[in-house]
């Protein structure tokens, strides 16, 4: 029978995603592992591929189509045997048939009790056979598939089936329901946030899908995780004549390391250095990390990335400049793939070149800490009983109280302030 093709979620986040372009059109014969489509997600751009063999039967959502829910069916593939002539009208068959047996078991509501009851669902194996009405009507309703059993073709569940089981799920969607509205009331109304500037001229900006991720990850940042905030400054005239000087011997091989570099270096030292802060929150339970995995917001446009370096306390400088500058310009281009922006235990946002000296950074869950850093300036500094002018970086630690207490995060904050101010002691 027709296999429903849906919409994957390529992220975590991702909820739902524009279908870019179609690699294949109907009647193309596809095995498991070829290319479909191009899925435009929260992050990036990703190619979905195929799951199991068949032939495009038929394409639902058109290409370019936005705001396409994750789980939506997106095409129908037919298994061998199955003819073009039958793909094109298997869909809206099999729904005129489970409209058809809807209306003839209309008259007789005592049987209606009957697909409540606990059946196994009709599924090969993991997936649940349903027609794109019947995922509809059981997400509105909060319904659960997998208890279903299905009366179209081959255990497929149609829109009799779940208007069928409606009685028993609604008892528990109406508690959601009821308990959703006791909850706190939504913090903005747009209408009501437009309406005060009926006067004024603005153009209203309908918001990505990048930008609405961002937005309900870090409120809920915000609101669940319980910020501390710990602030050092970094003497950093030893870590700029040491880049001088290492720049000079690297220049032949084409590599200039950055200050993000050497920064980059010493956090993930750092975590090595006082293991116990290598963590992130798991819910009911801390998860201890072993590499230091850092992660290093990109600004792009409409938003920003956090790519991981992995193993980062392993790899030499010049590796780690060379992976940065590449995971950079793929995250400007929205070409990372998921695994190379999630994970991490740390963060560093460097807004030091935009001339900021200090600000507070907001911690990307599950991340223990996130290290706010900035620029470079000039200063007086006392040195035992002289005055000197040093160039000092103010940096501030955000830290996760559930993950970190506060003497811990001093000693991190400390082993990264050290390594930074003893900057050959990194390559040893």
């Amino acid at each position: 029978m027709a296999i429903e093709i849906l919409m994957p979620a390529l992220s975590p986040t991702m909820e739902e995603g524009t279908l870019a372009k179609w690699l294949v059109k109907e009647g193309d014969t596809v095995a498991s592992g070829d290319l479909l489509a191009e899925i435009e997600t929260d992050k990036a751009t990703m190619e979905f591929e195929a799951v199991d063999d068949g032939i495009v039967g038929k394409i639902l959502v058109a290409e370019g189509s936005e705001g396409v829910k994750v789980n939506t069916a997106i095409a129908v593939l037919l298994e061998d045997g199955e003819s073009m002539d039958d793909a094109s009208a298997a869909a809206p068959k099999a729904e005129t048939k489970a409209q058809d047996d809807a209306a003839a078991k209309a008259p007789a509501p005592a049987i209606a009790p009957a697909p409540s009851a606990p059946t196994a669902p009709q599924a090969k194996g993991d997936r649940v056979f349903a027609s794109p009405l019947a995922r509809r009507i059981a997400a509105d309703k909060g319904l659960d598939l997998g208890s279903i059993s299905g009366s179209g073709p081959r255990g497929r569940i149609v829109k009799a089936d779940v208007e069928g089981a409606s009685a028993a799920p609604k008892t528990a969607s109406a508690g959601s329901s009821t308990a959703a509205t006791t909850g706190p009331p939504p913090a903005v109304n747009p209408g009501t946030i437009e309406a005060m500037y009926q006067d004024r001229i603005f153009e209203a900006v309908p918001l990505d899908g990048m930008r609405k991720t961002i937005a309900a990850r870090l409120t809920e940042a915000k609101q669940t995780i319980p910020h501390f905030y710990l602030r050092r400054d970094i003497k950093l005239d030893n870590l700029l004549a040491f880049r001088s000087q290492i720049n000079k011997q690297l220049e032949p091989r084409g590599v200039k390391l950055s200050i993000n570099d050497f920064i980059i270096k010493a956090c993930a030292l750092a975590l090595q250095q006082v293991p116990d802060a290598n963590a992130v929150w798991a819910g009911d339970r801390v998860l201890k990390m072993q590499a230091s995995d850092v992660a290093v917001a990109v600004a792009i446009e409409g938003g920003l990335f956090t790519p991981v370096l992995q193993d980062a306390d392993t790899k030499s400088l010049s590796t780690l400049s060379a992976q940065m500058k590449d995971m950079a310009t793929r995250a400007r281009d929205r070409k990372l793939a998921p695994h190379e922006y999630q994970g991490g235990s740390f963060a560093i946002s460097n807004l030091g070149m935009m001339g900021i000296e200090n600000f507070d950074a907001v911690i990307n869950p599950p991340h223990g800490a996130i290290l706010a850093v900035g620029s470079g300036v000039k200063k007086p500094v006392v040195d035992g009983d002289q005055i000197s002018v040093a160039t000092v970086m103010s940096v501030t630690l955000s830290v996760d109280h559930r993950v970190i207490d506060g003497a811990l995060g001093a000693e991190l904050l400390g082993a990264i302030v050290d390594n930074l101010e003893n900057p050959m002691g990194m390559l040893a």
